[in-house]
């Protein structure tokens, strides 16, 4: 007996008709979806300001479409899409359910908005103390609440900030009745939200290998079954396009990672003891994954407003493009002071598009002043002159921090139906089985046995190393992309920045963890080249992530970046030459017949 968990949606904005395609598609037992991300929690805090809703209105969407079948078949829908109001999302569902003609009993977790609570502000990355006013402040709850909500017989929850992979935990500790110490099946769940967590990325979505991914255009969202013991398969339904291979999972595993030891707030699973293997076609194995006790902390991500920010892109054609972009600057901060802005950010592409970010606390000077001052260069610039974008307004930022605080001081609450489940009903819900199904629980873990230490290399600012496999050598080397013998995925980590690599066989990873260094990343990338870099080691994904600390500056939000949560920073990396041995090489490609 198994527990089929599928995804219907990886962000805010995500494919409508996923959470139809994922209840007819083939037999499942929870539809669950991720509407959140740090930046959707600012973006919601927005709209509320407006008078929107603060939660997710296209989960409704969604729900309206499959509400009255999965009622009919037993499928429980679990979705953080209830984002700052839970509980209005809650009533959104009953007043939808109320228009189809149906009675579902709805379920909602609160506790998690710790707005206006007095806790110290300091930056889990930097140390430094906030003094702004937080426009919102979210700690990241796991998956017990929900757990409990299915327990009193919900259909639906609605949570607010939970960790993305709570939405697998908390059916796996509803169903599987584990309790705090059964650390490994608990990991092995997490894993297995992580996976599915960002819908299509785990089917061949972003997948660096595209051209082996069969009709991605129409990509099949995937689903993990679930086992007692932690460990599940990845799959998706039949006949849907998209592939699951132990690519396409290693892709997804190494997607937004740190080191190697995943905290959450039910357990800390180990990604260096996780085991992939072909479970047949588009299906593929998730076993071994070791748990720790989670820390006594819970993470809270914090928003405030930064100020204001404008951009203006300029294009650059021909000759001479650094020379052309020195006279546009010169040209520019003539009119209008670089130092008016509390922060600028220039950027030359290869392409030859110049774009000039500027952020101030003053609207006036990031609006209309540096954007105006920009068009009055346009007769006298350099040559070909031409822009991308209007004189406009400036739009407000938002900066996200992240802190850490006593879990103790965190108290989740679980409605149902509008009322409140005792915390006694809350904490007893591991033992809450879903008998009707026919599954017992699992018992007690095992101890685990002590791991090492994972493997961790910091980059202490040393002079660039040579590129990749330039080192004397008896044998034949070859020069290719790296991407030809490795895959990337690269993400965002509030202001830091990761980057994933992985490879197919024995051989190239050894190679690869002997060469890839943060040096060398840097030598590869040389806009890396300012930064602080860690290497964390996963041998047993044949995979490498580094995380590169303050890429992104104060998180997506506020970052000046073209690619502000580094999303095309490893197809970056797997563009460029390196040195391989030959025998690692794929086999060269017959050249044409002439005609």
């Amino acid at each position: 007996m198994v527990l089929r968990v599928a995804n219907c949606s990886g962000f805010y904005g995500d494919r409508l008709s996923a959470a139809r395609e994922m209840v007819e598609g083939g037999p499942i037992d929870v539809l669950t979806g991720d509407w959140l991300a740090e930046l959707t929690m600012l973006i919601l805090a927005g709209n509320r300001l407006k008078g929107r809703p603060g939660y997710a209105p296209t989960f409704l969407r969604q729900l309206e479409d499959v509400l009255g079948p999965c009622l009919d078949r037993g499928i429980k829908i679990v979705t953080n899409a209830g984002g700052l109001d839970p509980a209005g999302c809650a009533d959104a569902v009953h007043d939808l359910a109320a228009r189809l003609g149906l009675s579902p009993s709805v379920a909602y977790v609160t506790g998690d908005d710790l707005t206006g609570h007095p806790f110290p502000l300091v930056n889990a990355d930097t140390g430094e103390h906030l003094t702004a006013t937080p426009l919102t402040a979210n700690a990241y709850l796991g998956g017990r609440p929900i757990a409990a909500a299915l327990s009193a017989g919900a259909d639906v929850v609605v949570t607010g900030r939970v960790t993305d992979a709570a939405l697998v935990t908390g059916p796996g500790i509803w169903r599987y009745g584990w309790g705090p110490d059964d650390l490994d099946p608990l990991a092995g769940s997490v894993v297995a939200g992580h996976i599915i967590e960002c819908g299509c990325q785990a089917t061949g979505g972003n997948y660096a290998f595209f051209q082996d991914v069969p009709d991605l255009a129409h990509c099949g969202f995937p689903l993990a079954e679930l086992r007692a013991d932690g460990s599940s398969v990845i799959t998706k339904h039949p006949g849907t396009g998209g592939l699951v291979s132990i690519g396409t999972v290693t892709a997804q595993l190494v997607y937004e990672l740190g080191g190697p030891r995943y905290l959450g707030p039910d357990v800390v699973a180990r990604f260096d003891t996780i085991t992939l293997s072909d479970d047949g076609p588009d299906r593929v194995m998730v076993s071994g994954v070791r748990g720790e006790p989670p820390p006594d902390t819970l993470k809270v991500a914090v928003n405030y407003l930064g100020g204001y920010r404008n951009t203006m892109t300029l294009v650059l054609t021909g000759l001479d493009l650094p020379a052309k972009a020195r006279v546009a600057e010169e040209a520019l901060w003539a009119r209008i002071p670089r130092e008016a802005f509390d922060e600028v950010d220039v950027t030359l592409t290869d392409a030859g598009l110049l774009r000039v970010t500027v952020m101030s606390t003053d609207e006036r000077k990031a609006g209309r002043a540096f954007s105006s001052a920009v068009v009055e260069t346009g007769l006298a610039s350099y040559p070909g002159f031409y822009g991308l974008t209007p004189p406009g307004n400036a739009s407000p930022y938002g900066v996200y921090w992240p802190v850490l605080i006593p879990a103790a001081q965190v108290h989740p609450r679980v409605f149902v139906n509008g009322q409140e489940l005792p915390a006694d009903a809350r904490a007893g819900a591991a033992g809450a089985r879903a008998d009707a199904a026919g599954v017992q629980p699992a018992g007690p873990a095992a101890a685990p046995a002590p791991l090492s230490a994972p493997r961790r290399r910091e980059d202490v600012r040393r002079s660039p190393a040579p590129v990749v496999g330039a080192r004397p050598t008896a044998d034949a080397s070859t020069t290719i992309p790296l991407g030809r013998i490795a895959g990337a995925r690269s993400g965002d980590k509030g202001g830091n920045a990761n980057l994933g690599v992985w490879t197919d066989t024995q051989a190239r990873y050894d190679w690869l963890a002997a060469h890839l260094t943060p040096d060398t990343l840097k030598h590869l990338l040389p806009a890396l080249a300012p930064y602080r870099v860690d290497r964390h080691d996963l041998p047993n994904l044949k995979a490498l992530n580094f995380v590169i600390h303050g890429l992104l500056g104060r998180g997506v939000a506020a970052s000046p970046r073209m690619d502000p949560q580094a999303k095309a920073l490893g197809e970056e990396l797997r563009a460029r030459p390196v040195d391989v041995p030959t025998p690692l090489a794929p086999p060269a490609t017959p050249a044409a017949p002439p005609p």
